[in-house]
């Protein structure tokens, strides 16, 4: 009961804890998501200019550690006179590592489009710009999801080293809670349950834009309502 107990007393910091991993989480992964965009197309650029510079950035922030970004932005930038917050420092370096992987799975997922399809937009003098968007994108998007989910939820435990940037995140208060109650096992076993529910309704909401998405594709199943009529079966040894 000195457990629940304890708990209970910190539920408004651990309240807190969830708001700023939420804040990480939700302001990374948008920014995440820009990037990967921005240099998925990049990559895919005729101009070798563009193309290098897109490769550059990419291989950067996949080849460098996120602590060690994190380190840059908020230890670092203020000896040039630059002087950032915790938040925004977090949601910049969760943005930049991840949207570089994120890049790979956009220009991976471009290229997965059947080659008619570009073929097609050629044979009806489409601008790029138009296949882009109405004939390339949309199918590209519904093969990219479940990657970009994922990375998602890599972004979500990745948050987790916030703290050493002076953020009061999850993982910070479960750590203070661990400290209140001496129980290494009951403290991060909340932690670990708190990760795991947001974790699962993030993954929820992927599935849903992947069904979603397949449906405007005509590639599942159209919903049907709640008191639609099935179509009548044929019985054995019925004549047609």
């Amino acid at each position: 009961m000195d457990n629940i107990d304890a708990l209970i007393a910190r539920l408004p910091s651990l309240g807190e804890g969830v708001l700023v991993t939420l804040q990480l989480t939700l302001g990374g992964g948008v920014l995440a998501f820009v990037i990967a965009v921005v240099l998925g197309l990049s990559a895919r650029s005729r101009l070798m200019v563009v193309r290098g510079a897109a490769r550059v950035l990419i291989e950067f922030f996949r080849g460098t550690s996120l602590l060690v970004q994190l380190f840059w932005l908020f230890y670092v930038l203020p000896l040039f006179g630059v002087q950032l917050s915790s938040l925004f420092c977090g949601v910049l370096a969760l943005g930049l590592n991840y949207g570089a992987y994120g890049a790979e799975v956009v220009r991976g997922a471009i290229n997965s489009v059947p080659k008619g399809q570009w073929e097609a937009t050629t044979a009806l003098s489409m601008s790029p710009a138009r296949t882009m968007v109405k004939i390339i994108w949309p199918q590209a998007w519904a093969i990219m999801i479940p990657s970009l989910s994922n990375l998602l939820v890599m972004l979500l435990k990745g948050t987790a080293v916030a703290y050493i940037i002076l953020m009061h995140d999850l993982t910070f208060v479960t750590e203070r809670l661990r400290q209140a109650t001496n129980d290494t096992f009951f403290s991060y076993g909340v932690g670990m349950v708190i990760y795991f529910l947001i974790a699962y309704c993030l993954v929820l909401i992927a599935n849903a834009l992947e069904i979603r998405a397949k449906r405007r594709l005509g590639q599942a199943p159209p919903k049907r309502g709640r008191f639609e009529a099935k179509a009548p079966t044929a019985h054995a040894g019925e004549v047609a």
